[in-house]
């Protein structure tokens, strides 16, 4: 399933509770999302509302090639069943980046709802690896005569729902 010119990514395991957690491992045989535990030393309790955390994830990736980089995911389930999503909608890790992966975590429930307790080596994230495509860019002036696009610049819904 690892497509052919897939780069080698290096791990360095930062916390040694990893390994006994399953680290690395994906979901199912088919999954996308690497799993990623919440490598926190005591229970972390989430508030409704409250400022998104940083949680470590005990390790760090060495991507090195541009062409590629990793998405930090909420969970599915944790998300839609919990409320446990991303603070920052989704963390990109780009290929030079070699520090601690670090998940964004928010819980986006109402307040008053309960805290979202996180359990250390709870699997809170998921990484998911993507190919990038960085095109060039080329300016042109605002007034170059080009014709548009039947378009245009509406945006936010304009083309419409069906």
């Amino acid at each position: 399933m690892t497509p052919p010119d897939a780069p080698a990514v290096g791990i360095r395991l930062l916390d040694p509770r990893l390994a006994d957690w399953g680290f690395p491992r994906w979901g199912s045989e088919m999954a996308a999302g690497l799993d990623l535990h919440a490598c926190i030393p005591e229970p972390l309790r989430l508030a409704p509302q409250a400022a998104a955390i940083l949680v470590p994830s005990g390790f760090s990736l060495r991507i090195g090639d541009p062409g590629w980089c990793a998405l930090v995911l909420p969970r599915s389930g944790f998300g839609h069943r919990d409320g446990l999503v991303m603070g920052n909608g989704t963390g990109v890790i780009d290929a030079d980046y070699e520090g601690e992966i670090l998940i964004s975590a928010w819980n986006r429930n109402p307040a008053p709802s309960p805290a979202i307790v996180i359990e250390p080596g709870d699997r809170i994230a998921q990484l998911v690896f993507t190919r990038i495509g960085r095109p060039r860019l080329a300016f042109v002036a605002a007034d170059d005569g080009t014709p548009g696009s039947a378009r245009g610049a509406r945006g936010f819904g304009s083309s419409g729902r069906r």
